[in-house]
């Protein structure tokens, strides 16, 4: 048999099987969704997440595609969002019309638009400087799209957990002014980005065509410098960021 071809590789990456269609369809589907197996994920992310990624190689073997074809994780993702906007709305908003603002906002922008846009910049960043290069034996491979958004979900979801359900239990404390909740404040902050760019790094470094994918633990290296600066200065993230919403 002779050996595939780089460009065979190609041909074959261009005729793959569509992700998003299916993919979209499911959305309304709940009966075809694994809430099961979306709910042992998101626990394993913020416990033991290389488990996690060790069945996105099972994935790729079974389904030919790295990415998931489940939205069960998005969906379930932002109905969480959506609870625990409405308990901050609760706690410190003004009116429904502003609860539904803020909802939106949070939904849409800070997960929805800031997810696609940095799942947009890993893919393209992934594919057009980290990939090793093919040799004639083997088929070219490529990081899709969907894949660089499932990492960008598995990587909020930890972050969710801290900067929305604990922050929203520690707000008492942490609105107060003072050093100690400033401290405790840049300190969750520091945790939840930090943990957010480690599973970035473990979602890509797993794609075995990937090479240098110690790129994406560096934005922690800039946390750890820029936290006790923030510290000093007396600067309190959760006050700042609770103030951009509610008076």
């Amino acid at each position: 048999m002779l050996p595939t071809t780089t460009s065979k590789g190609r041909g074959a990456a261009r005729s793959a099987p569509p992700l998003f269609g299916p993919y979209l369809r499911r959305i309304v589907k709940w009966q075809q969704m694994d809430i099961e197996y979306t709910f042992w994920q998101m626990v394993h992310l913020c416990t033991s997440p290389k488990v996690v990624y060790q069945h996105t190689k099972y994935h790729k073997q079974t389904k030919n595609q790295w990415a998931r074809d489940d939205p069960a994780f998005v969906v379930i993702l932002i109905l969480f969002l959506v609870f625990a906007t409405s308990a901050y709305c609760a706690a410190f908003g003004e009116s429904a019309a502003h609860a539904a603002l803020t909802i939106t906002s949070v939904v849409f922008v800070h997960f929805l638009f800031a997810g696609l846009i940095l799942a947009t910049l890993c893919w393209f960043l992934t594919n057009s400087y980290l990939r090793e290069e093919p040799n004639s034996h083997v088929v070219e491979q490529r990081v899709e799209w969907l894949y660089a958004f499932d990492v960008h979900c598995n990587s909020f979801f930890p972050a969710f957990i801290i900067l929305y359900v604990l922050q929203y239990f520690l707000s008492p404390l942490l609105i107060a002014h003072g050093f100690f909740p400033a401290l405790l404040s840049n300190l969750l902050f520091m945790v939840a980005i930090s943990y957010y760019h480690y599973l970035n790094f473990l979602g890509y470094d797993v794609l075995p065509f990937l090479d240098r994918t110690t790129f994406f633990l560096y934005p922690i290296g800039l946390v750890i410098i820029i936290s006790p600066l923030m510290i000093l200065i007396g600067f309190n993230p959760t006050r700042y960021f609770l103030s951009l919403y509610f008076s």
